[in-house]
């Protein structure tokens, strides 16, 4: 933990989606918040919103020097929040691989270059939290790169927990099921998708982007200060059920236009 009272957090991709909901509630708790995001405009528009004394900065998890830029400016931290991620739809036998990578290099190897330098930052007490997914648990046809990278991140999220464990730093992750965010609404655009999601979900509602900023506020508290190397399925129950066809609503909406 930083020497101030005041806790240090910083949250990549927090200027939208679970990533604004995650820094809004974190300053609610008393932290002085740094909004990343590759969008550097949304992220002053965001940390302006919130007012003094949080603060905003660009990062691109994908570029090495960015992310260590960050961090370095910064300095000693007791919170980062890890939302950068997206997905593309494609079946394996047509997918280009650059289309595959590009997935894969921000919600797994972006995930690993901010793990590397947040954790030169972190003291003791400190935590690290990402943001996974279900499909790190249940595979969806079409969503290979999505489902590869974030059962990837899973793993990651262990084996960081392992080496960051003796310095004091707790290292988790959260895997939300459907949530209505900017990076959905695409997939809720087409028919049938977001009505499969929820009823193959035992509470019956798709998530917000509220539910998740809770568990992340529980993750990074001193009430979850003996665990780590978790991977925290918030999603109403539907790890309990089958992944929606996805694939299959975007086919049967192709063959319509």
């Amino acid at each position: 933990m930083s020497n101030s009272s005041e806790r240090v957090a910083v949250i990549i991709g927090g200027a939208s989606g679970i990533g604004w909901a995650t820094a809004q509630a974190l300053a609610a708790e008393g932290c002085r918040v740094t909004i990343a995001d590759v969008n550097a405009d949304g992220a002053r528009r965001r940390a302006a919103e919130l007012g003094a004394p949080h603060g905003a900065a660009h990062v691109d998890v994908t570029d090495e020097a960015t992310v260590q830029r960050l961090f370095d400016d910064i300095g000693p931290l007791d919170i980062v929040v890890n939302c950068a991620g997206f997905s593309n739809i494609g079946l394996i036998t047509e997918m280009p691989v650059e289309d595959f990578r590009s997935v894969v290099d921000v919600c797994l190897t972006g995930s690993m270059i901010v793990m590397k330098h947040a954790g030169r930052h972190l003291g003791e007490g400190g935590s690290l939290v990402s943001i996974s997914s279900l499909n790190g648990r249940q595979p969806a046809a079409g969503m290979s790169a999505y489902c590869a990278a974030k059962a990837g991140l899973s793993m990651l999220t262990q084996v960081a927990a392992l080496e960051m464990g003796p310095r004091g730093i707790r290292v988790n992750a959260v895997a939300p099921g459907f949530v209505h965010t900017p990076l959905t609404e695409a997939a809720a655009s087409v028919p049938g998708v977001v009505e499969d999601y929820v009823d193959n979900t035992a509470i019956g509602r798709a998530g917000c982007p509220e539910d998740i900023a809770n568990a992340v506020v529980y993750l990074c508290s001193p009430g979850s200060s003996w665990l780590t190397g978790e991977v925290l399925d918030i999603n109403g129950g539907a790890h309990l059920k089958r992944y929606p066809d996805v694939m299959g609503h975007v086919m049967r909406l192709v063959e319509q236009s």
